[in-house]
């Protein structure tokens, strides 16, 4: 039902901004995580190539600032705070500064168009840790829904694609094979979300969209033991695979299943996934994420309005809109499927 909100909460994962912040960032990361200092180190080097910086945290000071504007254009009077998971501004300093300002009830948006335990739930569970650290003035933050098939998020998914193809060649156009790439998890946590399905739905509306055939769903950035299982196939054995089936030699890389162009896109798939396709012949251009997308950017407000006050809650293709409210079991990340876990 609409409700009366007093902000919005950009809700995000965070990013160093300098050679310095690198470790104290991975290890917030990693804390309580039975990942080795070997592996962590190994990550940090990743940074290297960019100066010790993300470009997450100016890609979400850019999509506050065009969020600002199109809410000013459109009347909408909620002042926007920023929180993230692991790196400055952090969730208990932004309910801290909503407190000081009166906020009593916000919305969040997760920098996330799907929903999984760490990109859904676990950022419920730090606003609810926030909340505890700030104290009982803390606002209530109501999550705005997963936005996988919303066509703000599906047009600009569409444009971006067809921006990559065109350094192809028009007669090769039609032969390229588009491989949408996620973060991928766990099988165990895959097991208890709707993650893999929309962004199977998402690969699908995209491509319907661009009226192509030769298209794939591959995953990226696994970070856990070679014994637990995670979603795949990997983009590099995608890559292969693609390459020996020799019905193209053209490759289109989507990174469908983030929202901005960080670390992780710019060295797994501009660094690691492209030394695999110059191994194997394959000519590899890759797509940017929505971003600041203007199109993106209604998008977000579009959900806010639904909430403000029953704006039509869109979506494409056959699957419902997501819910507002998450039930108590939605996401669940079982105990015992983590690592060094039982």
């Amino acid at each position: 039902m609409p409700g009366s909100y007093d902000a919005l909460l950009v809700v995000s994962f965070g990013g160093p901004e300098g050679p310095d912040d690198v470790i104290p960032f991975l290890e917030n990361v990693l804390r309580g995580k039975n990942v080795p200092r070997e592996r962590m180190l190994a990550v940090a080097a990743h940074y290297e190539h960019f100066g010790g910086v993300s470009p997450l945290n100016a890609q979400n000071r850019a999509l506050i600032a065009a969020l600002r504007a199109e809410f000013a254009a459109h009347g909408i009077r909620l002042p926007i705070y920023w929180g993230n998971r692991n790196w400055h501004p952090l969730l208990p300093d932004a309910l801290a500064a909503m407190v000081g300002d009166g906020v009593k009830k916000a919305l969040g948006f997760f920098t996330s168009a799907y929903s999984s335990y760490s990109s859904c739930r676990q950022y419920r569970e730090d606003i609810g840790q926030a909340q505890a650290v700030v104290g009982q003035q803390a606002p209530q933050v109501d999550k705005l829904r997963a936005f996988f098939n919303h066509p703000g998020f599906i047009a600009p998914m569409i444009e971006r694609v067809e921006d990559a193809l065109d350094p192809i060649a028009p007669a090769d156009r039609r032969s390229a094979h588009i491989v949408y790439t996620a973060h991928s998890i766990p099988q165990s946590m895959a097991d208890h979300c709707d993650y893999a399905v929309q962004l199977a739905e998402a690969a699908r509306l995209v491509s319907a969209g661009l009226n192509v055939e030769r298209y794939s769903v591959a995953y990226q950035s696994r970070s856990g033991p070679p014994q637990q299982p995670w979603l795949g196939p990997d983009i590099c054995d995608e890559l292969r695979a693609i390459a020996a089936d020799g019905a193209t030699r053209d490759v289109v890389i989507v990174p469908i299943g983030f929202l901005s162009d960080h670390i992780e896109i710019l060295y797994d798939l501009d660094i690691e996934a492209r030394a695999v396709a110059q191994e194997l012949s394959l000519n590899v251009v890759r797509a940017t994420t929505v971003g600041s997308h203007p199109r993106f950017i209604g998008m977000v407000r579009e959900l806010v309005t639904e909430r403000l006050c029953g704006a039509p809650r869109l979506a494409l293709g056959s699957m419902e809109p997501s819910r507002d409210e998450c039930p108590a079991d939605c996401c669940l990340y079982p105990t015992a499927g983590r690592p060094g876990k039982a």
